[in-house]
């Protein structure tokens, strides 16, 4: 019984170590594509040219982020401004000097199970990797 109590323990961790680096590097893709997604979307909307993010630029990034693997259904978008305005609306362009933030999110989902092999509580499915960014608009009328 004790060799048997042995062997699940060790098989347990074996898999943990064999495993986990391949999870953990999964996020850590994930958390850069995001970000370089943020970073591509505020460059695009805040340049002199547009002044806000679009809807269609909206659609477009979530094309771009499902190449990598991720649901579109699941990747959340959050717009704000420092003035209040709408960071959407392209009748109304943010102007030059008003911060426009984005914050794109996305669940973990099940990518920390294996962490509880070793007694480490996992992060819960339905948490949320987030990337953010903010640029100053360059839009003048």
């Amino acid at each position: 019984m004790k060799q048997l109590l042995i062997f699940v323990l060790f098989a347990a961790m074996l898999c943990w170590i064999m495993f986990s680096p391949i999870y953990k590097h999964v996020v850590i893709v994930r958390q850069a594509v995001l970000q370089q997604e943020v970073d591509y979307l505020l460059e695009v909307g805040a340049s002199g040219t547009y002044g806000y993010i679009s809807p269609a630029m909206q659609r477009q990034s979530m094309q771009r982020l499902a190449s990598f693997g991720l649901r579109e259904q699941d990747i959340y978008y959050e717009y704000a401004t420092t003035s209040g305005v709408s960071a959407t609306d392209s009748s109304n362009p943010v102007l030059r000097g008003t911060g426009i933030s984005l914050t794109i999110s996305y669940p973990y989902e099940n990518l920390f199970v294996i962490d509880s092999l070793i007694g480490i509580q996992p992060i819960a499915p339905y948490e949320r990797m987030k990337a953010f960014g903010m640029k100053m608009s360059e839009y003048v009328p």
